[in-house]
């Protein structure tokens, strides 16, 4: 085995112990829960509508709280929603908000295919939505207060836009006037002011709330490198928990359900993260509330919420509180001028960049700028992949001098290996003399492909989890990086109209498209700067490795191959014109010739 083909073994098991030990060391945070925060028994649902928060401590301890009724949805009134990035609509039922489409986003490539629905009514499948409240403190019951079933009017507005906030309104029956308005931008941001007028002779407290509630698991990419579930921020500290991991929450009896309660004291938000979209609950920072996750088993309800802190209403006094909803794609742009203009602390965060994020955050923003210059995510990729081996070219260029400088030595390790014979410790002592006296270093080959490895897996995390990518044209029937190559010879290779085999079938796995095709090529290429092993079984290995790698990646997203495929030409490039200036000629062809000939066996004479 030559030392190149060494080299490469030997990183790709260094990384997998770098990544191992990283794992170990530095395990994922587990949330900070506190069963023990300042909350009563949750409100049982009746079916179909969320949980309500409970009611706020008080020094009287309330009644037990009632339980909300089902209520269809179907009929209630509602307030359209109309901007340049979402169209939807308000239920006055509870003022959900609870039908949101992204314009801007389609389900497929198909001309026809529908835009993307994020959020949808109880009374729908796949149940998800927004709801507002307060809940009761003092003498006050869940009936003096807006909840889930409560119909509100319409006071001001009559389509949400981004220049018309609507105003709705609800009379207690205990006298207090409640309002809630809503504004929205030109991208995916709900403002939400709450507000309590307080017209009685009596004195009044209560608690604002905020819930995000998804009826049933919905269905998730469920890949490895993919966060999808909540997602929180809690001070500084990213909290993510998988659908399952609600699942296995521990039950907090003042919750009435599966919960983690944490308290923030500063800055947070919370909400559910998909793939492309999320929702997100987010009090204005520097505020401290209570941040809950929790899963209903009786309703199969999957909620987050944020409780600020208890209100004081003077009589004759007006409150208000405030804050937002993220309801939208996860536009890299979108979610960092939100960081930066709202004072989101850690929001950019809410992008699953995985453990690599002093890597992809980097290469993704210089990705992001290089699309935006170019016009073509495709050949952004390819520049991308210029930059990186620009940047490693001081190192490959190191390894590459001590592979030829290795090549050079080549005569005298065989006369070393034929004087040692069989003794092992001899042979190691004399190379290790050769290498001293000849100054190489046979390792200076590893770290240039250890380094690529996480660059490798930071890029396929960008490409993977980045909505920008999604849909992300290149050229021809390349029309989604994001996805697998659409080519195969059962469309030949594009050419004809008809779709390739569904990813992850049989079929796709051997009717493989261009993409794949020409990565195996350029690997095999590759191989053939160096003579084949001597060994038979080594060269028999080294041989199948690049088409293994072909039908292996094959299925992989086609903005990775592309960058792979970048990759090989130029790591050819430069190890072919290295090798020329150190006086080493590679015979490319006479090693492709020689792989085609068939070895006559020995004969003893």
């Amino acid at each position: 085995m030559d030392d190149q083909n060494k080299n490469l073994i030997l990183a790709t098991a260094l990384s997998f112990l770098v990544i191992l030990v990283w794992f170990l060391v530095f395990p994922p945070e587990e949330p900070v829960s506190d069963p023990n925060a300042p909350a009563q028994v949750a409100e049982q649902a009746g079916g179909d509508v969320a949980l309500t928060p409970p009611a706020a401590i008080t020094e009287a301890a309330p009644g037990a709280a009632p339980q909300a009724t089902t209520s269809s949805t179907s009929n209630a009134p509602r307030l359209p929603i109309e901007t340049p990035a979402v169209e939807g609509s308000i239920s006055l039922l509870g003022g959900r908000i609870d039908d949101l489409s992204l314009k801007g986003y389609n389900e497929t490539l198909e001309p026809d295919s529908p835009i993307v629905r994020l959020l949808s009514p109880v009374d729908q499948p796949g149940a998800y939505y927004a709801l507002y409240g307060w809940a009761p403190a003092g003498a006050l019951s869940f009936d003096d207060v807006p909840g889930a079933n409560t119909v509100w009017s319409v006071e001001a507005g009559e389509t949400l836009s981004v220049d018309t906030p609507v105003t709705l309104r609800w009379d207690s029956p205990s006298g207090l006037i409640f309002r809630r308005t809503i504004a929205i931008d030109e991208d995916f941001m709900f403002s939400i002011a709450q507000s309590v007028e307080n017209p009685t002779e009596t004195s009044q407290r209560m608690q604002p709330y905020g819930i995000i509630a998804r009826h049933g698991e919905p269905e998730t990419v469920n890949f490895f490198v993919l966060h999808e579930g909540v997602v929180a921020m809690a001070d500084g500290g990213l909290i993510e928990s998988d659908y399952d991991d609600m699942l296995d929450y521990d039950f907090v009896e003042r919750e009435g359900a599966r919960a983690e309660v944490t308290q923030i004291e500063e800055n947070g938000w919370i909400g559910f993260t998909d793939k492309n979209w999320m929702t997100t609950l987010i009090p204005t920072p520097g505020q401290p509330f209570t941040s809950v996750a929790k899963y209903v088993a009786s309703a199969d309800i999957y909620q987050t919420e944020t409780r600020l802190a208890t209100q004081s209403i003077a009589a004759g006094q007006t409150v208000s509180v405030e804050s937002h909803l993220f309801a939208g794609a996860k536009e890299w742009e979108a979610i960092r001028g939100y960081e930066k203009d709202l004072g989101i602390v850690g929001f950019i965060d809410s992008i699953d960049w995985g453990w690599f994020y002093f890597l992809t955050k980097p290469i993704f923003f210089v990705l992001h700028e290089l699309n935006l210059l170019i016009g073509n995510m495709g050949v952004a990729i390819i520049v991308l992949t210029l930059l990186i081996k620009a940047l490693l070219l001081p190192l490959a260029w190191k390894s590459y001098v001590s592979m030829a400088r290795m090549k050079e030595l080549q005569p005298q390790m065989e006369k070393l290996k034929e004087k040692a014979g069989d003794d092992r410790q001899k042979l190691q002592v004399a190379m290790m003399e050769l290498y001293k006296k000849e100054k190489v270093n046979p390792a200076a080959g590893c770290l240039p492909i250890l380094l690529q490895i996480p660059i490798f897996f930071s890029l396929y995390k960008v490409i993977f989890v980045t909505i920008e990518l999604r849909h992300a044209p290149f050229f021809g029937p390349f029309q989604d990086l994001s996805a697998p190559d659409p080519t195969s010879i059962m469309n030949l290779f594009g050419l004809l109209p008809n779709a390739a085999p569904e990813p992850g079938s049989i079929l796709a796995l051997v009717f493989i498209g261009i993409l794949p095709l020409l990565l195996g090529i350029s690997m095999w290429l590759q191989q053939k700067l160096n003579p084949a092993p001597t060994d038979p079984t080594q060269a028999m290995i080294f041989a199948w490795l690049p088409w293994v790698f072909m039908f292996m990646l094959g299925t992989f997203a086609s903005g990775l191959i592309v960058y792979w495929i970048a990759n090989n030409v130029i790591t050819f490039s430069q190890q072919y014109f290295i090798m020329r200036r150190h006086g080493y000629k590679p015979d490319v062809f006479g090693n492709i010739t020689a792989s085609f000939k068939k070895k006559k066996p020995t004969e003893d004479k």
